[in-house]
C-alpha cells in the first residue's frame, strides 16, 4: 500500500531488549509526546554470568523521560516477555494493557512481589481499540505457543507501526481460534509505515508443523505407553498442556502436575477458561500411589534441563515424592532454547541411566510456536509495509528476514537492521537512522538489582577460575614493623596441606616485599598491597601458571 499521508508529527522507534539476542523483549514507540512500551520481558544469564539469576533491559531512558510514558502493552504472557514487570512497574508506575490471561499471569506475578494492589492493569482483546495518551492502539489476533496472543498496530498520520509480537499462522490450532488475517489485511490496506517482526525462525524454510499435529503425536505415545506417562513442557504452552490432558483421557488416566510454575500456570489457566479439563481427571501429586502406574499421567516443567525443575530433581532422584521407574515412558516435548542445549542433553542422559522409556528430539512430540519463512513472507504481503524492522531475534536471524522481506516487495534502503538502542526516526514518512538511547543489561541476584556490574562479574570469573588468596599482616603504626603474619588463606587456589611450601615461599616473600618497601619510605597502604599483589602474582604464576585472585589486608597496631 502507498501512503500519501503527511505530518509534522516525529515518530522515534527502538530497541531496548530483543533484538541480537533470545528474550528480553522491549520496544518502545515514540508518537510526538507520547511514549509506548511493547512488552517488558527477561533473559536467563549467560554461563559466564556467574550467580546472576535473570538479565532485565536498561531503562534508563524511560526512567529519564518517565512523564511522558503512557503505558506498557504486552502482546502475551511468556517471560521473555512479561519476566521485567516485577521489576520496571517499581520504577514506571504506568498502565499495563494486556489480555485476560496474560494478564491473570501477570497479576500473579506481581502478587508474588507484593505489588498487585498497586498496579493498574487494563484488559483489552483483539478487537479492541484504546487511547494511550492520545494515540489510538488497535490489536489482532495472532497464533502462538499461549492463547491470548496479539500483535498490535499504533495509529499515526504517517501510517501504522505494527508489531507482530510473536506468531505463526497454524492452520488447525488446537482451541480453533485463527490468526485475524482479514484485520491484518486491512491494517495493511490503509497503510503500514513500519512493521516489527518476529524474526525467530527467519532461517528455517517452509511453515511451521500445526499444534494439533503434534496432539497426535503425544496421543500416539500415550497409546503405546505400558506404564506412568511423564510429559516435560514449557508451563506456558497451554495448547500443549491441553493436548496432554486430552490423550490422558483418552486412555483413561489421570493427570497430576508437578512444578512450581507448571501449578501456578494451569490454576491460572483453568480459572480463566483457558484450559479445558474435569476436575476428577486431576489428581494431586502425593496420590499417585494410589493409582496403577497405567493410570497416572505427569505434567512437569524443567524441558529446558533448569538445575531446580521438577524432571531435573525426578532425573537426580531428588524429587521429594516421585522416583522414576524404568517402566515409566518420559516425553520431553520441547526443543532446547538457544544455550541451554548442554543442560538439556545432561538431564536426558541421566534420565536414560533410570532404565526409563525416554521419547526426546522426536518431530511429531513438539513444534516451534514461531512462524518459518513462508509465514514470514505472508505477515510480510499482508502488512505492505513501507519500512521493515526484523525483532525478536539474534542478528543472524534478523539478518534473514531482512532478506526476506526484501522478496517482498520492501526497498533495501527501508530495511533497518537494528542493534539495542538504535533509534529510527520517522519525519513526513520518511525514516532515517537518529543516534542512540542508553541501552544494555541490568543483571538481577537475589534481591538486588543492577549492583552486579561488568566489575563484580569479572571478579566472580576470576574467582571461579584460579581461586583467591588472601595475605593477611598486622603492622606497628609507630614503626611500620610486621608484628604478625604474614598469615596465608587459599581458597580454591590449591589444597593447603599439599602446598605447605609454596604458600611458606610466599610468605617470605611478602615479608621480603614489606621490607624492602619500609627501606624505600613506602609505606602508603595502597601502594604497599600493590607490592604484594605484583610480586605474588608473578611468583604464583611461575610456580603454578595460575592467576588468583590475591587480596592483601593490612591492620596496624
Amino acid at each position: 500500500m502507498t501512503l500519501t499521508k503527511q505530518g509534522t508529527e516525529k515518530i522515534r522507534v527502538f530497541a531496548l531488549g530483543g533484538v541480537g539476542e533470545i528474550g528480553k523483549n522491549m520496544y518502545v514507540i515514540e508518537v510526538d509526546n507520547d511514549l509506548i512500551v511493547i512488552d517488558s520481558g527477561l533473559m536467563f544469564p549467560d554461563d559466564d554470568m556467574l550467580g546472576v539469576d535473570i538479565v532485565i533491559p536498561d531503562i534508563s531512558y524511560l526512567e529519564e523521560n518517565r512523564e511522558r510514558v503512557r503505558g506498557i502493552i504486552l502482546t502475551h504472557g511468556h517471560e521473555d516477555h512479561i519476566g521485567a514487570l516485577p521489576y520496571v512497574i517499581r520504577k514506571l508506575n504506568v498502565p499495563i494493557y494486556g489480555t485476560k490471561l496474560t494478564l491473570g499471569i501477570v497479576k500473579a506475578k506481581l502478587a508474588e512481589n507484593s505489588l498487585d494492589k498497586v498496579v493498574d492493569l487494563r484488559i483489552i482483546d483483539c478487537k479492541s481499540q484504546i487511547l494511550v495518551g492520545t494515540t489510538t492502539v488497535n490489536f489482532f489476533r495472532t497464533n502462538h505457543s499461549i492463547p491470548d496472543s496479539v500483535g498490535v498496530s499504533i495509529e499515526t498520520i504517517q501510517g501504522s507501526i505494527v508489531h507482530t509480537g510473536d506468531f505463526k499462522f497454524d492452520q488447525n490450532p488446537v482451541d480453533g481460534i485463527y490468526a485475524d488475517i482479514g484485520k491484518m489485511a486491512t491494517i495493511g490496506e490503509k497503510g503500514v509505515l513500519c512493521l516489527l517482526s518476529d524474526s525467530t525462525n527467519a532461517e528455517r524454510p517452509g511453515v511451521s508443523m500445526s499444534e494439533t499435529v503434534v496432539g497426535q503425536g503425544i496421543k500416539e505415545a500415550f497409546y503405546g505407553a505400558k506404564g506412568r506417562i511423564i510429559v516435560a513442557t514449557f508451563a506456558s504452552n497451554l495448547h500443549r498442556v491441553q493436548q496432554v490432558i486430552n490423550a490422558a483421557v483418552a486412555v483413561n488416566r489421570k493427570v497430576t502436575v508437578s512444578g512450581r510454575s507448571m501449578v501456578k500456570i494451569v490454576s491460572i489457566a483453568m480459572e480463566l477458561g483457558y484450559l479445558k479439563v474435569d476436575l476428577d481427571t486431576l489428581i494431586k501429586v502425593e496420590d499417585i500411589d494410589k493409582y496403577s502406574d497405567d493410570e497416572i499421567t505427569i505434567l512437569t516443567t524443567g524441558s529446558q534441563g533448569e538445575p531446580m525443575s521438577a524432571l531435573s530433581r525426578m532425573a537426580k532422584g531428588a524429587h521429594r515424592q516421585i522416583t522414576i521407574k524404568p517402566s515409566d515412558t518420559i516425553i520431553i516435548s520441547a526443543t532446547p532454547i538457544p544455550g541451554n542445549e548442554k543442560s538439556v542433553t545432561k538431564i536426558v542422559d541421566l534420565l536414560f541411566r533410570t532404565g526409563a522409556e525416554v521419547i526426546f528430539g522426536q518431530k511429531n512430540v513438539h513444534t516451534t510456536g514461531h512462524g518459518c519463512q513462508e509465514e514470514l513472507k505472508l505477515m510480510l504481503n499482508l502488512m505492505r509495509p513501507k519500512y521493515f524492522i526484523p525483532i525478536h531475534g539474534e542478528y543472524r536471524m534478523q539478518h534473514e528476514h531482512c532478506k526476506i522481506a526484501k522478496t517482498c516487495g520492501v526497498k533495501d534502503d527501508h530495511v533497518f537492521l537494528i542493534e539495542k538502542g538504535d533509534v529510527i526516526e520517522f519525519t513526513n514518512g520518511e525514516a532515517k537512522l537518529s543516534g542512540k538511547v542508553p541501552s544494555g543489561n541490568i543483571l538481577i541476584d537475589g534481591i538486588g538489582v543492577g549492583d552486579v556490574g561488568n566489575i563484580v562479574l569479572r571478579d566472580r570469573r576470576l574467582l571461579s577460575k584460579d581461586g583467591i588468596l588472601v595475605v593477611v599482616v598486622t603492622l606497628n603504626k609507630a614503626s611500620n614493623a610486621i608484628i604478625s603474619g604474614p598469615d596465608i588463606i587459599s581458597r580454591g587456589f590449591v589444597y593447603v596441606r599439599e602446598s605447605e611450601q609454596l604458600l611458606e615461599e610466599a610468605g617470605v616473600l611478602v615479608t621480603q616485599t614489606l621490607t624492602k618497601c619500609m627501606v624505600e619510605n613506602v609505606n602508603e597502604w595502597s601502594l604497599l598491597k600493590s607490592n604484594i599483589r605484583d610480586v605474588l602474582s608473578r611468583y604464583l604464576f611461575e610456580k603454578t601458571r595460575r592467576r588468583p585472585m590475591i587480596l592483601p589486608i593490612i591492620m596496624e597496631v
